[in-house]
């Protein structure tokens, strides 16, 4: 199991950070990654983090996002910066046994976090 903690509301060119936390066998040796879905659009991927390798980032979040896996509270941390009105959707965390190129794919979801940002 997964849960996300963070997301809020912020202005343009403002900072979050999200957490995605879980147990450690998951942490370990499974792929994690951060989703996310605006209205009326598909979800889609933002950042996601095989067992011992680097992140994986969507071109519209690379350079502004950044995705680290925090040892000591088994979690995925997601540092937003940046943030454009574009960014705002319900980011989900997700995780499974690999890293999938279709986010339907991944077995377990969070129940999400709202991110707003406002121009």
């Amino acid at each position: 199991q997964v849960h996300e903690s963070g997301g809020g509301s912020v202005q343009a060119g403002g900072s979050l950070k999200l957490s995605c936390t879980t147990d450690q066998y998951t942490f370990d040796y499974y792929c994690m990654g951060w989703f996310r879905q605006a209205p009326g659009k598909e979800r889609e991927a933002v950042a996601t983090v095989a067992p011992h390798e680097s992140p994986t980032y969507a071109d519209s979040v690379q350079g502004r996002f950044t995705a680290s896996k925090n040892n000591a509270n088994t979690s995925l941390d997601l540092q937003m910066n940046s943030l454009k009105p574009e960014d705002t959707a319900m980011y989900y965390c997700a995780e499974d046994f690999r890293c999938w190129s279709v986010p339907s794919r991944y077995r377990d979801w969070g129940q999400g976090t709202q991110v707003t940002v406002s121009p």
